[in-house]
């Protein structure tokens, strides 16, 4: 039976989104990590998301047009899979829609599992090519996961401290670090300050590296639920590079998953990051999934 559309109603309808990809966990590429994405200015405008429930009111998919990541996120039960390309066209009729305004985008990105080989034929029929293999610019994205205890020791870097950020009054600093560090504006106080508030948010898992002067230098999130522990997101500012304030983010952050009860860590990571892909590894973590990444422009 087909399923009906609802509009969506704002704040309210979270939990029921995020019940329906822990519910099914292994289908779904952000679990851990999922408060961070569902507190993007992207679902400030109501029209962003869609949501899609059975005859009995039960909600069975979602998507939603996630402009700070340039993606599109859908997840649906795996028992309405046929549904797919009508929550896909949904997405399409979207990004048409947003052309021009402050949440469009030029091109959107869709990310399935490797081994999700329906959906990617539902993409590649709506038009979607897979990044993997492209001339210019290719793209693939992983998950890795810790094997073994993190290698190394987590001391900062002489004369940097590493801490929790300050709460709200950090936020405008902790910012400008993250736009810099990942060479975009995506990131806003209003969405970072959101993150502050969510439910699933622990202070003690929200990291900041700090020069003497008082600058922040670089930054770690982690995530944390019955499914284990996430990083999203790390980054540290191109002042700082090569200067291992990353590993000592990183290595700080895990002990402390470790500290709070995590068996298993996590981070999704791009093969053209190499630096990133590097110190993860160096770190003790291994690939456990392929992601294939999907791209469709509108011009």
């Amino acid at each position: 039976m087909a399923l009906r559309q609802k509009a969506y109603s704002g704040a309210a309808d979270l939990p029921a989104m995020a019940a329906l990809v822990n519910a099914f966990s292994d289908n779904n590429l952000h679990v851990v990590d999922l408060p961070y994405r569902l507190c993007s200015w992207g679902l400030d405008e109501p029209n962003n998301v869609g949501l899609w429930t059975n005859k009995a009111g039960e909600l069975r998919g979602w998507a939603v047009m996630q402009t700070p990541f340039w993606c599109i996120d859908i997840v649906l039960h795996p028992n309405d899979e046929a549904e797919y390309p009508r929550l896909l066209a949904w997405a399409e009729q979207r990004a048409t829609a947003l052309r021009g305004t402050s949440y469009g985008r030029p091109l959107w990105f869709v990310n399935v599992l490797a081994r999700q080989q329906s959906l990617q034929r539902s993409l590649e029929a709506a038009g979607f090519a897979p990044q993997t293999h492209v001339p210019v610019n290719p793209l693939s994205m992983v998950v890795m996961e810790l094997q073994a205890e993190a290698q190394g020791g987590s001391a900062a870097p002489n004369g940097f401290s590493i801490r929790p950020l300050a709460g709200e009054a950090e936020v405008a600093a902790y910012v400008a670090c993250h736009q810099a560090a990942f060479g975009s504006d995506s990131m806003r106080a209003d969405w970072r300050a959101r993150t502050l508030q969510h439910r699933a948010y622990q202070p003690e898992l929200d990291l900041v590296a700090v020069t003497p002067a008082g600058r922040v230098a670089g930054f770690w999130i982690g995530w944390l639920n019955e499914y284990g522990g996430q990083v999203e997101p790390m980054g540290v500012h191109p002042d700082f590079h090569g200067q291992g304030v990353g590993r000592a983010l990183l290595l700080a952050g895990i002990q402390r998953l470790r500290d709070l009860g995590a068996t298993r860590v996590r981070v999704h990571t791009d093969h053209q990051r190499d630096a990133a892909f590097a110190l993860y590894q160096a770190a003790g973590f291994r690939v456990v999934e392929e992601v294939t990444v999907y791209r469709k422009d509108w011009p």
